[in-house]
């Protein structure tokens, strides 16, 4: 049925769809209403149960949402920190409890206390002044450290639009099969976490016989603690957007396609302006300076779900679906957006391409590892004396991020979660163990991901932190498969009943839930959550022993 859904959406292509139609009309009280939902029903020829299917899915189209004005952040980094009680009790003297609702995560997590209002975000010391924010007196401007330990491939200066995109011009006089070759030289992996070759992707796509093809970003990768993403769509936009009109002229895309979170209003705006800069200076449109390229931009804003990091529920989502995930194969490089040859990577990977088409994909090798290549991004949290964002050459000792361009912790710690909430769960007795690339973390027993640290302060007990991991995971599940959708509600149950009574969770009960979840999963979201439940039950198994049997 989604197949056929997506031919029947893809009618109207992107210039007029569905989805964001329906935020749209949720925009004044919170949801669509129900004379809205009729008319776009019949105007996309969707079935009622279709339109209400996706429509009760996202956490801001839902009728859970109307009438909610201000969103406290409830993200792991706010959580660990502590700061939202106190900020929530400060919320609550000026709005009433059914306007206030809740958001994952605002990216502000270098310095917390995070909420957002009238469409914008606000974190730090802006709740002592949420009386002037409401007024309309004082913006929510954010301020973090941003270092570059290696080379400087997403953090160098912006040289101006001219110059900067001078490599587009040169890129477009040679044959996309040579820019593939120094695609694939560079050894380029998938930022977002999955660590998938990039060159291979756009050749697939390529091959893969269709009319239209898509270039779609990824900005939906909402994992807590990472704020990268929002740093170079905030920052450097350009690098993103050049990233992605060399990946459309490699993959012979037409549209280049941005799915950015609602949580980022901020990056919404930032990137649709760059947008209207490259239109202006006629980098955007039919035969670009002249080469025969066509590639324009589309900007659709997320409406709140997480599950939309997973690329197939993404392009389920565009289509104006449930943001189900699909099973593969087909992969969306020969079936996915429309059913159309599709290419989805996240936003850094993407912003890697200026720099790899400019000096070459040696040169990029040279960085970092052999399997490992280039540089990351590593977003710091705010129990770190120097939070903010850090670009290190693959292959960096973790210890020097952490300690050197981190400033080590202001008060004691004893995990970090590093790579989202489907990362691994490190105690700080490992740090020293591991470097900042793929296969160390692998080799570890951890993951990478999108390289986000979340600090777990020794005063915080870590059977709530894992409470707080299934229920996310439970709120957040497709629904799809039953070992997330069920697993997820099953073990945040124990783990609540066994903080709440004197009942005690059978061990091999929990380690059969997890066999469950990691291997019967349709995707990350059920299947990588056991990584830091496990890592929890071994590397802090004093400290969660008297809730099991």
């Amino acid at each position: 049925m989604s197949k056929n859904l997506g031919y029947l959406s893809g009618r109207k292509g992107l210039e007029n769809n569905l989805f964001e139609e329906l935020g749209l009309r949720a925009r004044a009280t919170g949801t669509p209403d129900v004379a809205d939902i009729e008319q776009l029903r019949a105007e996309f020829l969707m079935g009622a149960a279709n339109v209400y299917g996706t429509i009760s899915f996202y956490d801001f189209l839902r009728e859970e949402n109307r009438g909610k004005k201000i969103y406290v952040c409830n993200g792991s980094s706010c959580l660990t920190a502590g700061t939202q009680p106190a900020l929530a009790e400060q919320i609550s003297g000026i709005f009433k409890t059914e306007e206030i609702g809740e958001m994952c995560c605002l990216g502000r997590c270098h310095e917390n206390s995070a909420f957002h209002y009238d469409g914008k975000n606000y974190s730090g010391m802006a709740g002592a002044s949420l009386t002037e924010i409401v007024a309309g007196k004082k913006e929510g401007q954010d301020h973090y450290d941003v270092t570059a330990v290696g080379a400087a491939v997403l953090t160098a200066p912006y040289p101006g639009l001219e110059e900067y995109y001078s490599v587009l011009s040169d890129c477009l006089k040679k044959d996309a099969s040579q820019l593939l070759d120094v695609l694939k030289t560079s050894g380029l992996r998938g930022r977002g976490g999955a660590g998938f070759p990039m060159s291979f992707k756009l050749a697939s796509c390529r091959d893969t016989p269709g009319e239209v093809r898509f270039i779609v970003c990824n900005a939906d990768e909402g994992d807590p603690g990472a704020y990268s993403d929002r740093y170079i769509m905030e920052q450097r936009p350009h690098a993103l957007l050049l990233g992605m009109l060399l990946a459309g002229y490699m993959a012979g895309a037409s549209w280049g396609v941005l799915y950015i979170r609602a949580e980022y209003p901020e990056s919404v705006h930032i990137i649709s302006e760059a947008i209207d800069e490259l239109d202006k200076a006629g980098l955007t449109g039919d035969n670009i300076l002249g080469s025969g390229f066509s590639y324009r931009f589309k900007v659709i804003k997320a409406q709140g779900a997480y599950i939309c990091g997973e690329e197939t529920a993404l392009l389920s989502s565009i289509e104006g679906q449930r943001p189900e995930v699909r099973v593969r194969p087909p992969f969306p490089t020969q079936q996915g957006l429309f059913n159309k040859p599709t290419v989805v990577n996240n936003v850094e990977t993407l912003a890697c391409l200026p720099f790899i088409m400019k000096y070459g994909g040696s040169e990029f090798a040279s960085i970092g590892t052999q399997k490992s290549t280039g540089t990351k991004l590593m977003s710091l949290d705010g129990f770190f004396r120097k939070p903010g964002i850090c670009e290190v050459d693959m292959g960096t000792p973790l210890r020097d991020v952490l300690e050197g361009t981190g400033g080590g912790f202001r008060v004691p710690v004893k995990a970090l979660h590093i790579g989202g909430p489907l990362g691994g769960l490190v105690p700080v007795g490992r740090i020293g163990d591991l470097t900042v690339d793929f296969e160390s973390f692998a080799t570890n027993g951890f993951l990478l991901g999108h390289a986000s640290v979340v600090c777990i302060p020794e005063t915080m007990p870590l059977i709530e932190y894992l409470k707080h991991l299934f229920k996310f995971t439970a709120h957040e599940s497709c629904g799809k498969c039953f070992p997330c959708r069920l697993g997820s509600t099953r073990g945040y149950e124990m783990l609540a009943k066994a903080t709440d009574s004197e009942y005690k969770i059978e061990r091999k009960l929990m380690d059969d839930l997890l066999e469950t979840m990691e291997a019967g999963s349709l995707c990350a979201l059920g299947g990588g959550l056991p990584l830091p439940v496990k890592n929890a039950l071994h590397y802090f198994e004093d400290e969660l022993k008297d809730y099991f049997r």
